[in-house]
């Protein structure tokens, strides 16, 4: 029977329950566990597909096409875990489930109820990823302990306890240690009262880990463990990282986590082998170099609408062993101050995905700037789409060229609904998503990135390419650089004239991590760090001028 391991959090929100969740399991892998990650989301809405960048964050896209939380791109960057559709629930969804059976007529002469009829689903979505194979599943509960919408799944996992038996399942709890500097000192009654809703529900948190900006003293530690009924042991200090995410879980084996977990679950494992993520730390801390990339983009004042982009930057600078300083430029900002203004001086730029007309014509303008100065360039989904609806403009000379998502009425739609798309009216769930597979051009750049002509990667998207007008394009110098196994949708455009210009339809962030930094994110910053050098030659000759 495979052990369930529930992670819980307390006072506020943003604690890091899922960086905290994905490091548990990573450090379990290392001590040669299979560990299966899953995170329930207490909102309503069915995935977050539909919900705005700026409320949510981005959506974090998995191969079979599951729209989830962002908190699953920390478990694939740090696991090895094989997540799917069964690994994040939403309230919607676990309704949704149950409505369809009780109109099915499964639940006849039943009144339908929280309990049973709803914890009852979310413990068999909870069972679900517990496969033959499988030693650990980790479950991570969004929102806080006190909230109205996370209380069906706090009592469903009450109940595992009693339906597994208590030595199959764990409890971790995170809370906040908040440090007032009026009193400078911290403060652990926001815990103690975190703890205490939760025995109100009727779990008894095996493991505390509490947050603060601060470290905790000895006396600190045994009061809470004192007021909150656990081991000393048992309360697990993680101080604020201020350099890098990826110092949480040596972090936690410092205070012994991994040893206490494995020890209150009665399973046999050896010590964790973190030879390669020290060095990867090292690289991050020591680095041999540094590059400027600019990340042109809809919601740059959200980090978190961006998170994945971000991440996979910092894993191509770590194959090069160099700092990326990420100058975050709002799309809009492009339009209102100008490109030359905002990206000179940048040794890479990059355009990133969205949805809307809001900021289009910065990110075309970012591309131009990028195309016309030689500076390595990246395009991602609508970076894509920009990049092509750039090229149509200032070297076709097609001024009025656009995308039929923001001009139906173009007279060069260079960029076009999906065929699969135009009968489509629903909105959630319903585009080109999850992993598809794409063939590159042998003297591509891409291919010369991924050392293979067949890929898989994951998309996100309606509109695509248009092939009318493939021809044009080429012939001018924006070549087909990938495309779909039949030949009918593009996936890949690069241009022939330019050190390193690579435009792509899907997603390669969701697939990049620190240890195996993407290829694509690997080649950009590895192009930017060669321009780097003739831009400081041009700038001297410049001074010396």
């Amino acid at each position: 029977m495979a052990k369930h391991i529930f992670v819980t959090g307390g006072v506020v929100s943003s604690l890091g329950k899922g960086l905290t969740s994905a490091s548990v399991g990573m450090l379990l892998e290392r001590r040669g566990l299979t560990v299966r990650m899953q995170k329930l989301d207490p909102y309503i809405n069915v995935d977050p597909g539909t919900m705005s960048p700026y409320q949510h964050g981005e959506v974090y896209v998995l191969d079979d096409g599951s729209e989830t939380d962002l908190d699953l791109g920390h478990y694939e960057r740090f696991t090895n875990s094989v997540l799917n559709r069964d690994s994040n629930y939403t309230t919607g969804q676990i309704y949704l489930s149950v409505i369809t059976k009780e109109r099915k007529g499964e639940f006849l002469g039943q009144t339908i109820q929280v309990i049973p009829h709803i914890t009852n689903e979310i413990k068999a979505a909870v069972l679900k990823p517990a496969v033959p194979g499988v030693d650990v599943v980790i479950t991570e509960i969004g929102g806080t302990v006190g909230d109205i919408e996370s209380q069906p799944f706090l009592e469903a996992i009450r109940q595992m306890a009693l339906d597994l038996g208590k030595e199959n399942c764990l409890y971790i709890h995170l809370t906040l240690v908040p440090y007032l500097k009026a009193a400078d000192e911290l403060k652990t009654k926001p815990t103690q009262h975190s703890v205490g809703l939760l025995r109100q529900i009727g779990i008894q948190p095996d493991i505390l880990i509490c947050r603060s900006e601060r470290s905790l003293t000895h006396e600190q530690r045994a009061k809470i463990a004192l007021f909150c009924n656990v081991p000393i042991e048992a309360v697990i200090e993680e101080k604020d990282k201020t350099f890098s995410v990826y110092e949480v879980p040596l972090s936690l084996v410092e205070h012994g986590l991994d040893a206490l977990i494995v020890r209150k679950l009665g399973l046999q494992t050896p010590e964790p082998d973190l030879t390669d993520w020290r060095e990867l730390l090292e690289r991050l801390r020591n680095p041999d170099h540094e590059v400027s990339i600019a990340v042109v983009g809809k919601y740059c004042e959200h980090r978190d609408a961006y998170k994945s982009i971000y991440e996979a930057l910092d894993h191509g600078g770590i194959a090069h062993r160099a700092r990326v300083r990420v100058q975050r430029i709002h799309s809009q900002q492009i339009e209102s101050e100008g490109a030359e203004k905002l990206l000179a001086g940048v040794d890479g730029i990059l355009v990133p995905g969205g949805f809307g007309e809001r900021g289009i014509e910065g990110k075309v303008e970012a591309i131009r700037f990028a195309r016309q100065q030689k500076i390595p360039c990246l395009g991602i989904c609508l970076g894509m789409q920009c990049a092509v609806i750039e090229f149509a403009r200032n070297v076709l000379g097609w001024a009025a060229a656009h995308s039929t998502e923001f001009n139906p009425a173009t007279p060069h739609p260079v960029i076009c609904l999906l065929d699969e798309q135009r009968n489509v009216t629903d909105k959630g769930g319903t585009m080109r998503l999850g992993a598809h597979p794409a063939v590159l051009a042998t003297d591509s750049i891409a291919a010369q990135c991924y050392g293979k002509q067949e890929i898989s990667e994951r998309h996100r998207h309606r509109f695509e390419f248009n092939n009318d007008y493939r021809s044009e394009f080429a012939a001018a110098g924006m070549r087909i650089a990938g495309t779909s196994p039949d030949g009918m949708l593009v996936e890949i455009v690069e241009l022939v004239d330019h050190p390193w210009f690579v435009a792509v339809q899907f997603h390669p962030e969701f697939k990049s991590q620190p240890i195996r930094p993407h290829p694509l994110f690997a080649g950009f910053v590895g192009a930017a760090l060669r321009r780097r050098p003739a831009r400081r030659d041009t700038t001297a000759q410049c001074q010396t001028a």
